[in-house]
């Protein structure tokens, strides 16, 4: 199986995020990137496809935010890293500010995704990654898997969030679109509901979103992922929302994955993208499943089986020691 990466991709290093009322050590840390490279023997670095493709998912001014945010932060004469503190949840509208504290409400949700000077360029190469694998499937491999950090599955059209700045699932699953495949599927088995995802396709019939992940009754991001979003307009039916309880093992899981790859094929996709997340592991830090390392072959094994082309993309994962094995286990299953 290719894999792709770039070095690029540790650059976007904050020291500190602000999570359960008090600062504490990043948890998205750049050597999530080396435990994995190390466990499944290095990665080939993938073609610049340039920006189009992720112009093709984001808004402009968004983008545009994500390149200065930084810059403006300490020209405003601030330290460490720029992190929102305000939110326009109520009456939100496209005012003209330009104070970088109020541009950091506007494009963000929460305080855990601090920007630094090398976020753009991070997730600009996190997105290269993706759009290489996704190549790759549609040139004929059987699949392909891109190291994605920063991961992307919370970040939204026009908003970044728990730690994703541009959604590389997305990207991906567009560029596919645009390359003249008609129906893309994306299966989210992060631990955590892929919001920006399912925001970004929500009316879109020609990407199928089925995701997997802890309840948002008891878990972030607690406003989306519910089990009654389903999508609206012409995406209605083509959003599947699967939530678990904490405490979730391998039968549960595997029954839920079983129950979402069968509706991925009653809707007729012709290239699978997986957004795979490791912090399904019984021992990851912020999360509460109960899977165990032996038990992503076997999942792996069951996505393969629906014989689709299929692109991963790496999401989260925190408990580092472990999360080069437990990646190498679900690749193995391919």
């Amino acid at each position: 199986m290719r894999r792709f990466f770039s070095p690029a991709q540790v650059r976007h290093a904050p020291a500190q995020e602000l999570h359960n009322g008090a600062f504490t050590d990043y948890a998205e840390k750049p050597s999530r990137a080396q435990a994995i490279l190390d466990a499944i023997g290095g990665a080939e670095e993938p073609h610049d496809h340039g920006v189009q493709p992720i112009e093709a998912v984001h808004d402009p001014d968004y983008l545009a935010f994500l390149r200065d945010a930084a810059h403006l932060w300490k020209e405003a004469g601030r330290v460490g890293e720029a992190i929102p503190y305000a939110f326009p949840i109520v009456g939100r509208r496209p005012l003209a500010l330009s104070r970088i504290d109020a541009l950091l409400g506007r494009y963000a949700f929460d305080a855990t995704t601090p920007l630094t000077t090398q976020t753009w360029a991070a997730g600009y190469a996190s997105a290269q990654s993706a759009l290489a694998a996704t190549h790759a499937v549609m040139a004929g491999d059987r699949a392909a898997f891109a190291l994605c950090r920063p991961p992307g599955h919370h970040a939204g059209r026009d908003y970044c969030g728990g730690y994703c700045h541009i959604n590389v699932a997305a990207v991906a699953a567009q560029a596919a679109r645009e390359a003249g495949i008609a129906k893309v599927a994306v299966l989210d088995i992060d631990y955590h509901h892929g919001n920006g995802t399912q925001d970004i396709f929500w009316e879109r019939g020609d990407v199928f979103y089925a995701s997997i992940h802890a309840d948002p009754a008891t878990d972030y991001p607690f406003y989306w992922g519910h089990a009654d979003e389903v999508g609206e307009g012409a995406g209605e039916g083509t959003t599947l929302n699967l939530p678990l309880p904490q405490g979730t093992c391998l039968d549960a899981f595997r029954a839920a994955q079983g129950a979402a790859l069968e509706a991925i094929a009653h809707f007729g996709a012709e290239l699978l993208l997986v957004s795979f997340g490791a912090d399904t592991w019984e021992g990851d830090p912020i999360s509460s499943f109960r899977l165990r390392t032996d038990d992503y072959p076997l999942l792996a094994r069951d996505i393969a089986s629906a014989g689709l082309p299929t692109a991963i993309v790496m999401e989260g994962g925190y408990a580092i020691d472990a999360l080069g094995h437990n990646v190498a286990a679900f690749l193995s299953g391919f």
